[in-house]
């Protein structure tokens, strides 16, 4: 195929006529399919995962809907505005090893049928919810996303907080339809934090509460809208390095290509007959509703993100950069493994063997040599990741050996050396051990926090003792008082004390 440009004498961008060129016009149709989903989040795992598993029902002619989609935070404009331009339509690598044999695919993902910036247009947005069609919800904001911030009630301006822009969207559909039991939605988030259905459910109702809405719309959103409780599993590690190499083959580009893992999972926690709705296993997918969800969420919360979550601290305070990297680490590979199959996999309630045939998969997809997972992707909001995925294992450990977990407790001591913090331009950064900065993404308050605590320690106020004492102590970031667990502020203290007197620079 011809290389096509645009006047600059850059690649155009993919598009319908992309598509059509490429003897796929049917899947280009499918952007005419009428909206059946809102998604909340325009990131890459999405991408890589829900809007994929819509593309292959479409595929199949189960489905037959398309997806608005709009993202839960300001910041993601720019993505949205990537997506305009390209029809709604981006480019997916599936690669990786399958069953012994290297898997690579190249699909093409045309699902978005409407682009909406909630911040820009508002009352767009709450139109969705009058739409007919719509049937499901589903949303990524990661954990922190799932989280109550008082809101004062005014229709007319968009809510900063996902939760916040559900109740409002949920009681524009109430009155559209005027309470119409029929007209509830199933609403799936794939945010990984344990009941995430529930917690949805009551921040709304929490929202509509404090903000004066009728019981009977309250009873509406408990009664007749579905908040599933649902466990994603698949890495995705979005646009890849060698992007050009496809670009020059195709002779288009694509700024929103994506990258993921053949393995995926996906545990709904609902009654089999709402497959008619969303019919992921009719479609072939590796999707199982059921009827507790638990013991799969605590299996691939502590060792699979609970893993990758130690790695980020670990490695990254330590100058490492990528997931495979760290495997392959002289220094540190055999450390993490041996973390989770002793530290972690021990404390999973499921039986030892299939807990272990699991740990030894999440291995092998560590390694996938067509994969570079970044380090600085999955350390995205780190405290509360850390809280959510690793804590429960190191209070298990403690329960089981009545001391304390020897790597998870470093990953803690890293996590906060780590966020030795500072400001430039603007942007948060932490400090790795030989000095180099590092951008950080998480939680203003907590960002805030580990700042002020590590400016006391450099203005001599207080002792790096003082420092953890102040950090465990914190139960707005943990939840409670991690001082309270015997020898962990010393075991943590004695750690950074460590990197500190080994690891200086200029």
């Amino acid at each position: 195929m011809g290389t096509s440009t645009d006047r600059s004498g850059s690649l155009k961008l993919v598009g319908r006529k992309f598509l059509q060129q490429q003897d796929i016009r049917q899947d280009s149709e499918m952007l005419n399919f009428p909206v059946k989903v809102l998604q909340i989040g325009e990131g890459n795992f999405l991408r890589g995962f829900f809007d994929w598993m819509i593309y292959e029902c479409n595929r199949q002619g189960l489905f037959q809907g398309s997806v608005a989609v709009s993202q839960p935070r300001p910041g993601g404009r720019p993505k949205l505005e990537q997506l305009r331009e390209q029809e709604g339509i981006y480019g997916l690598l599936t690669r990786g090893l399958q069953d012994g044999r290297k898997v690579e695919e190249e699909q093409w993902i045309p699902v978005f049928s409407k682009i909406v910036d909630p911040y820009a247009e508002w009352e767009n947005f709450l139109r969705i919810a009058e739409l007919d069609s719509l049937d499901i919800i589903v949303s990524n904001t990661t954990e922190a996303g799932l989280d109550y911030q008082r809101s004062e009630w005014n229709p007319d301006e968009p809510v900063l907080s996902y939760p916040g822009k559900l109740t409002m969207l949920l009681y524009r559909r109430y009155k559209h339809y005027e309470g119409s039991p029929d007209r509830g939605l199933m609403i799936l988030p794939c945010e990984l934090l344990e009941r995430n259905g529930d917690i949805l459910r009551s921040i709304v109702l929490r929202h509509a509460q404090d903000w004066g809405l009728s019981p009977a719309f309250q009873s509406w959103v408990a009664e007749h809208n579905l908040f599933l409780n649902s466990l994603v599993d698949r890495i995705v590690t979005g646009y890849p390095e060698e992007a050009e190499r496809y670009f020059n083959k195709w002779g288009h580009q694509d700024r929103l290509l994506n990258t993921a893992e053949p393995y995926y999972f996906w545990a709904i926690e609902g009654d089999p007959s709402l497959e008619s709705r969303l019919p992921l296993r009719s479609a072939g997918l590796q999707v199982s509703w059921v009827s507790d969800l638990t013991p799969y969420q605590v299996r691939k919360v502590r060792i699979l993100n609970g893993t990758h979550t130690l790695m980020a601290s670990i490695g990254l305070l330590h100058g490492l950069n990528e997931v495979k990297e760290m495997t392959e680490s002289p220094e540190w590979g055999d450390r993490i493994r041996n973390a989770m199959l002793e530290e972690i996999v021990p404390g999973v309630p499921l039986p030892p063997e299939e807990v272990a045939a699991y740990a030894a998969t999440v291995w092998e997809r560590f390694g996938n040599p067509f994969i570079r997972h970044r380090l600085q992707d999955i350390a995205m909001n780190s405290m509360s990741k850390f809280r959510v995925r690793v804590l429960p294992s190191l209070k298990e450990y403690i329960r089981m050996h009545n001391e304390l977990p020897s790597t998870i407790t470093l990953g803690l001591a890293s996590l906060i050396r780590l966020y030795h913090i500072g400001t430039k331009e603007g942007q948060w950064y932490g400090t790795r051990l030989d000095g180099e900065r590092l951008p950080l993404r998480d939680d203003p308050d907590n960002l805030m926090t580990l700042q002020q605590a590590w400016q006391k320690v450099d203005g001599g106020e207080w002792t790096i003792r003082q420092l953890v004492a102040s950090i465990l102590g914190n139960q707005r970031i943990w939840g409670e008082d991690l001082n309270q667990i015997p020898a962990l502020h010393e075991t943590i203290s004695s750690y950074i004390e460590e990197m500190e007197l080994n690891n200086t620079h200029e």
